[in-house]
């Protein structure tokens, strides 16, 4: 059988137009599509006759409700597949050779500092969720947010688990994607601090579009703290670990008190 001849290793570093290139085409396959389709769906609530706020978004939905086991294989594909641009923009960066480190080191994915990252990460998920559930409800009776069912699955046994596996795959890809890769490359292309920063927020905001404009705002709000954040400590963990917590509780959190409090 013929041998294919080895291929050249590339010698020169990426340009900057090569590093905005492939920073365009991960979030083309993931929350820059989101981004897209948040769009126009906001496009298509706001021009429907039903006005923003008698509206419901509906998240973490049943597949087939009437085929428990089928329904948990589509909720763990969703999981699986939703982290491969994760695993991408990792392999991607890795690709750099940083020098005595891992890309996971450089960027802080990693369990060095468990404690300090779990402490961190609890300050963040609370100071961002109170003001946060505020900004929904105070936007929702202003007509400028739909009512977020955060949580719509059978009751299954499976149902708070998988609940939590959605939380922590997007918290890994939101926060790996939007800042620990965004933030290396686009640095990397030269671009300031503050730019950078302000470009992933607004990108965050733009792909959760889909609530309302209450969902723009408060994400955005997230990015700019959590941006600033991750430029003073670059470690990506507390984020991961505010992000997780936050959405465990709001996903959880509504399956367990939708049928109790009326104000969700």
């Amino acid at each position: 059988m013929p041998v294919l001849p080895a291929l050249p290793s590339p010698s020169t570093p990426l340009t900057r137009r090569d590093l905005l290139t492939e920073t365009a085409l991960v979030l083309g396959v993931s929350l820059g599509a989101s981004a897209v389709w948040a769009v126009l769906s906001i496009l298509r609530k706001v021009t429907a006759e039903q006005p923003l706020s008698a509206q419901t978004t509906a998240m973490n939905t049943s597949i087939t409700p009437d085929r428990p086991w089928l329904d948990l294989a589509h909720q763990l594909a969703g999981v699986g597949l939703a982290l491969v641009p994760v695993l991408l923009a990792l392999h991607l960066l890795a690709r750099d050779r940083w020098p005595g480190a891992g890309v996971r080191s450089v960027m802080g994915l990693d369990l060095t500092r468990p404690g300090r990252d779990l402490v961190a990460g609890t300050a963040l998920a609370a100071l961002i969720g109170i003001p946060g559930l505020g900004l929904y409800l105070g936007a929702r009776e202003l007509g400028l947010n739909t009512t977020v069912s955060a949580a719509n699955l059978e009751a299954v046994w499976w149902a708070v688990p998988v609940l939590v596996l959605a939380s922590l795959q997007n918290a890994l890809l939101e926060e790996v994607v939007m800042v620990g890769y965004l933030f290396t490359r686009w640095a990397q292309a030269g671009w300031s601090t503050a730019a950078i920063i302000v470009t992933s927020a607004l990108i965050r905001g733009t792909y959760h579009l889909y609530q309302g404009f209450g969902g723009f705002v408060g994400n955005v709000a997230m990015g700019l703290l959590l941006g600033w954040v991750y430029t003073r400590t670059r470690r990506v963990m507390p984020l991961v670990v505010a992000h997780t917590l936050l959405d465990v509780v709001a996903f959880v959190g509504y399956a367990v008190l939708a049928d109790r409090v009326g104000w969700l």
